[in-house]
């Protein structure tokens, strides 16, 4: 994708969807924490049915380590490595109350330095939950960007790091909402809708004859 389409992509992104928002259920930064956590390899619908369950009875750190390893289970059991997921989000909860003060950190260190959370997950706190410019690559935004040319790259640090570089900052704190859903429903990784793209004419992969679709 040459630097001139960059902008215009991402303005009829914008244009048809002004707002972009997650589609994981949260009502607090840990919610939000703990959802990203269970999120790895899940669906976010898969996450939401769990959540709906389980942060009723408890979305707090003390409420969560109350429940315990094999109680917090049982709530999320429906979620693809359950076990493992309880075990880091009991952890992660544990370090919360012992070093801060059952807060989420706002920092990338402390966050990456928690159980089951890495870079993308660090990446989505820092960017929902506290405004910062982070994009979180997941296999959506990778695929994305690959198919694109927007920031090809062999690995997701080398996508987040060429996203980083080429997104315009007046776009970049809703970039990856952007990147997500598009790559969720419209470039999906087997049959891309290219009929349906609105940004197919500045797609290195779009088919011939793809026309420009300006906002408004």
């Amino acid at each position: 994708m040459k630097t001139a389409d960059i902008a215009p992509f991402f303005a009829t992104l914008k244009a048809a969807n002004p707002q972009p928002q997650t589609e994981l259920e949260y009502t607090s930064v840990f919610e939000l924490l703990a959802a990203v956590l269970l999120s790895a390899q899940a669906t976010d619908v898969g996450v939401n049915k769990a959540t709906r369950r389980l942060f009723p009875i408890a979305n707090t750190p003390a409420q969560i380590l109350a429940l315990g390893e094999a109680g917090l289970a049982e709530h999320i059991k429906t979620i693809g490595l359950f076990r493992s997921k309880a075990r880091h989000l009991i952890a992660t909860c544990r370090i919360l109350i012992e070093q801060h003060a059952g807060q989420v950190p706002r920092s990338r260190e402390a966050l990456q330095a928690l159980p089951g959370v890495g870079r993308k997950t660090a990446n989505v706190v820092l960017n929902v939950a506290f405004g910062e410019a982070t994009m979180a690559v997941d296999t959506h935004i990778f695929r994305v960007a690959n198919r694109t040319g927007l920031a090809p790259g062999k690995d997701p640090l080398a996508v987040e790091l060429g996203l980083l570089k080429r997104v315009p900052a007046e776009f970049l704190v809703d970039a990856h909402h952007w990147l997500i859903l598009h790559g969720r429903y419209v470039c999906v990784a087997r049959t891309p809708r290219c009929g349906q793209c609105g940004v197919a004419a500045w797609c290195d992969s779009r088919p011939r004859g793809a026309q420009a679709r300006f906002p408004g």
